[in-house]
This record gives C-alpha cells, structure tokens and sequence, in this order.
C-alpha cells in the first residue's frame, strides 16, 4: 500500500479553505492566487484519492466540506499544529535559545568563575535546560570522552592520556600550599617542595600537577587521599594536615587557612574548554563557549 506524503503548505490551504469558507479568502490570507490555491487543494484531493470540498452551489459562496474532508479537517490541524512546534525547536535550538545544555566543570572555575558568566549568559535563552556539574579534572575529561557532557571545563595535564580532547586555553593559576593560620608555614610568603616532605600531606584531585616535578615525591608520602572539595577543607581548617591546592581552587574567604605559593618547583595550572576532537558542538554549547571566549579577560593570578 502506497502512503500520501503530505505538504504541510497543501493542508495548511485546506484548513484556511475549511475556516475561512472559500478559496478566495484562503488565498488572500496565503498571499497566493484563487487559482495556486484551487490547484493546491486538487493535488492534494488526487494523493487522497477522494474530494475534499461539496461541489459549489451556485447560490451560496460558502465552500463546505464532503464527510471525507470533515474527518480530514482535525487531523490536518494536528499535523500542522506538530510541524510547527517541531520546526519552532529547531529554530529556537539553532539560535541557542532552547534545548538541553550539560556543562562540566572543575569546583574552582564553577565557584569563582562560572556564576557571574552563567547568570549573563542565560538572560538571552531563557528556556535554555541547563544540567551542571562539577568534578575534578580527570572526571570532567571523562565525561565529555563519554559524552555526558557537552562541553567541559578543566585542565589537561595530560594530552597523551586524552588525544581525543581538543583543550582551549582561557585560565591559568599557579599552585600553592594550604594550611591552617596556626601552622608554622602559615607566615610564610614562598614554600619550596624540601620543606613540605616532614608534613602530614593531604592529597586531593589536582595533585596530579606536581607529577613530572622535582616535588613529584610529595605525591607518594601523602598520608591521606580526599577528592571532595568540603571534605578537604573541613579537614584542612581541623588541622588535620596540610595539601596543594591551585590558587582558583583556594578558598579566599576562609579566615581560617592560608595560601602559600610553591615557588619550587613552580606549576602553572592552564584551564580551559575542553570538547571531543571531530564533533560538533549544539548549537547552545558552542554559544556558550563563544560566550566564554568573549567575555573572559585571560584571567590570570598575579605572580
């Protein structure tokens, strides 16, 4: 069995046909001639097989519908009422303005960054879905590999392990020490590596950065693993020990730890959008990233 395949301009010219009561006005209203629209209407009746519209009466310019047409006329609308909500998403998708936005971040861009960034961004996309989350950067990483995330935020220490991550530079901070007001190190401007080594060291998710250092050793005499950012502080401000945090990543309203930069070795942490090699970005994703782009300074912690 054949299917008609339907023109939506065609049932939209039998619908305004139907409603308005004759060819004339539905052409007026299609910005077309009574006859495009009486040919219209004709080609649509021969996919259907069947007539569409009661021969006119000569006494009446009314133009009704056969039974065929009156059981047509709801289904059309319903087809009609669907292809343009369908072609209203794309169009809103294609301009950023609709649709479903995942983000992955690390903690110290989503807390320090993001939030101002966000908070413009959204005025302009106001039914933009937006599902966020925030990770150290090797889960970021995977996430977008995994493509559950359409665009990530992080540092990519490693290209090697991630050659299918194309990485955009935007943020760079340099690493340092974190420890209580009360420690002995808390007074001091500079730490080199050789003094932390008889320290409770208190690893977490970027001490990847000192891998490839002369101060990689510290990785290997951590005591203690903590890879959730509150949990790490409630452990750094109870004295616990002490850890390597990057300066985006310290929090610098807590009254109750100090930053101290590492000078030697001294690491720089690079931070940026990161998005699989050879795919396209949604139409909101890559909106975002523009926006990143063009709305961040090379924000940069003083040295």
């Amino acid at each position: 069995m054949s299917l008609p395949e339907f023109k939506i301009a065609q049932l939209r010219h039998f619908v305004w046909v139907s409603e308005l009561k004759g060819f004339h006005t539905a052409a007026e209203k299609a910005c077309r001639t009574q006859p495009a629209i009486s040919l219209s209407i004709r080609d649509l009746e021969n996919k259907l097989g069947t007539v569409l519209f009661e021969k006119r009466n000569a006494k009446t310019s009314n133009t009704e519908l056969t039974p065929f047409g009156q059981y047509l006329l709801p289904k059309a609308k319903e087809l009609i009422a669907h292809h343009d909500n369908v072609a209203l998403d794309m169009a809103l998708m294609s301009e950023h303005k609709t649709g479903h936005l995942r983000i992955a971040s690390v903690p110290s861009i989503a807390c320090r960054v993001l939030p101002e960034l966000l908070t413009k961004f959204i005025v302009d996309v106001p039914e933009l879905h937006i599902s966020f989350y925030d990770d150290n950067s090797e889960a970021v990483l995977r996430k977008v590999e995994k493509q559950q995330a359409d665009i990530g935020i992080a540092s990519l220490p490693h290209e090697h392990e991630h050659s299918d991550i194309t990485f955009t530079p935007i943020w760079e901070d340099q690493l340092g020490v974190v420890c209580r007001d009360n420690h002995p190190l808390a007074d001091e401007t500079e730490v080199h590596w050789k003094a932390l080594r008889k320290q409770r060291l208190i690893r977490n998710g970027t001490s990847r950065l000192l891998e490839g250092t002369e101060a990689e050793p510290l990785l290997s005499n951590s005591q203690f693993d903590i890879s959730n950012m509150l949990s790490l502080i409630a452990m750094l401000e109870a004295g616990l020990g002490i850890t390597t945090l990057p300066w985006f990543a310290f929090p610098n309203d807590n009254a109750k730890l100090r930053f101290i930069p590492l000078t030697t070795p001294k690491v720089i942490r690079h931070i940026g959008l990161v998005q699989l090699k050879n795919k396209s970005l949604s139409p909101a994703a890559q909106a975002l990233a523009t926006f990143i782009l063009h709305n961040t300074n090379k924000d940069k912690v003083p040295e």
